[in-house]
């Protein structure tokens, strides 16, 4: 469980209010509320096609929703296009990495700081990723498509941190990994949430290892939200431990 001060009083940070949104004719989210508050480690559950990653694209300004309402730090961020909603601190590990994979661990890097205005504090994140990811440091010349799938995923969090963001998103980062790879991600990010107050929100299908690290879940069926509740509400819950937790 992770022990970020004071999560449960803290001002959301994030706010979803009944959002509508569609892919063409296709109505994937169908009301979606949820809020993260500062200092939180917030999951959202759910099967494949239940409206998770819809849901992060909608705050990232990929899918902007038809209905409803998102606010970053109290400011409407609906309709904003996706650099203004990076740059107010919004960064993102997508689903299958999205990395370039004919740059270097380290060209890659400085890609996530792009929008960055203070250069001069780049050297000092570069040395803050390489030591939360020693594996990185050691191949920083590599081609990032030469690397393992761990460490590919190592990187697209490492990149995501560059941009020094307020929220993390973070999209099926146990995709296709091993579990002590996954394990190994998830003490970072929990990590960086308690000693750095780093606010995250994962998408993640190990409902397992997500609880886990996490302070109140969702989960999502058919694009609505059909239970919610803290982590530990939800490893009780009897659908929950049956549909995603195997007992």
């Amino acid at each position: 469980m992770s022990e970020a001060p004071a999560a449960t009083t803290a001002p959301p940070v994030l706010e979803l209010e009944g959002i509508h949104t569609y892919y063409g004719a296709i109505h994937a989210l169908k009301g979606v509320t949820l809020e993260v508050r500062d200092g939180e480690i917030v999951t959202l559950l759910g099967a494949n096609g239940a409206g998770k990653s819809t849901t992060l694209r909608s705050i990232n300004g990929l899918n902007h929703p038809r209905r409803g309402r998102i606010r970053f730090r109290g400011d409407d961020i609906t309709n904003e296009p996706p650099h203004d909603i990076v740059a107010r601190g919004v960064a993102q590990s997508p689903e299958g990495r999205k990395l370039f994979p004919r740059m270097t661990v380290l060209e890659n890097l400085e890609m996530g700081a792009f929008q960055r205005k203070d250069k001069s504090g780049l050297k000092e994140d570069l040395d803050r990723v390489f030591h939360l990811f020693p594996r990185l440091a050691e191949r920083k010349t590599q081609k990032a498509g030469s690397l393992s799938g761990g460490e590919q995923q190592m990187l697209a969090v490492a990149r995501a941190l560059m941009s020094r963001p307020r929220l993390l998103l973070c999209d099926e980062p146990s995709l296709g990994l091993a579990p002590l790879i996954t394990q190994e991600l998830f003490r970072i990010v929990s990590l960086l949430n308690k000693e750095e107050g780093l606010t995250v929100l994962v998408v993640e299908q190990n409902a397992e290892i997500a609880l886990a690290a996490s302070d109140y879940a969702y989960v999502l069926e058919v694009g609505q939200v059909a239970v919610e509740g803290t982590s530990d509400e939800l490893r009780a819950h009897e659908g929950v431990r049956k549909s995603y937790l195997g007992y």
